[in-house]
């Protein structure tokens, strides 16, 4: 199995949120990349619709052929707007209001409970449910133990200390995901992956199931045009 490359259109959302109307259009967006090749699109919808709105999920899930990752806090509201539009997967991840992105992943053994009520929720609806962690293994354990399909490694620690020792850089990640693997849970993983780092990420965890990149695409983009950086992210995988 080929690990898929979700791409992350919240980038988009803020350019076109910057001078207001729909330029860019954030669902022709996602529909070019799915042409592009990518096999998945990922929101992250925030309370205050700073990028991705509430509304452009609703557009986005009845034009969408490849699948559909929303992630975002299980608050009311989110988990409200999952229900109703019942992507592929779900991805749990515990943002603050004032955070300007993800800086890290669930205790998911203190949060046990809660985390698995919102799973079930999210499973009966037939939604598969990945929870945002660290590269720690008995947060991979417990993320199990919710009784979550997968879990989404946070990357920046990785990203960071890649280029001055890229061993020491995979190695916990390598540990959590083997982790996932001895659990039974699929693996994702995202947060500054790039262009520069995530070649050598895959070939040493090579069954990871998918990867959501948003951030350094949509710069490389800048660059390369969108079509020629999905096709590079591609080949790193």
């Amino acid at each position: 199995m080929s690990t898929k490359l979700s791409v992350n259109i919240n980038k988009v959302a803020t350019i076109r949120n910057a001078r207001g109307g729909n330029n860019p259009d954030v669902l022709q967006v996602a529909l070019d990349c799915e042409r592009f090749g990518a096999q998945g699109i990922t929101v992250h919808p925030r309370p205050d619709e700073r990028h991705i709105r509430y509304q452009d999920v609703r557009d986005l899930k009845p034009r969408l052929t490849t699948e559909f990752n929303i992630e975002g806090n299980p608050i009311s509201e989110f988990i409200a707007l999952v229900l109703e539009n019942r992507p592929t997967q779900v991805t749990l991840v515990p943002d603050g209001h004032d955070q300007i992105t993800s800086n890290h992943g669930w205790d998911t053994k203190t949060h046990l409970n809660f985390l698995t009520d919102v799973t079930a929720r999210f499973r009966e609806a037939g939604i598969r449910v990945s929870i945002f962690v660290n590269a720690d293994e008995e947060m991979v354990d417990y993320a199990a133990r919710a009784g979550a399909d997968r879990v989404e490694l946070y990357t920046e620690p990785y990203a960071a200390a890649y280029a001055t020792d890229p061993g020491s850089a995979i190695a916990p990640f390598i540990r959590a995901a083997e982790a996932a693997r001895t659990f039974g849970l699929g693996l994702n993983a995202g947060h500054d992956l790039s262009l520069q780092n995530l070649a050598y990420f895959h070939q040493q965890i090579p069954w990871l199931d998918e990867v959501s990149i948003g951030h350094a695409l949509i710069c490389d983009a800048l660059y390369f045009g969108l079509e020629e950086t999905i096709k590079r992210y591609l080949a790193c995988l």
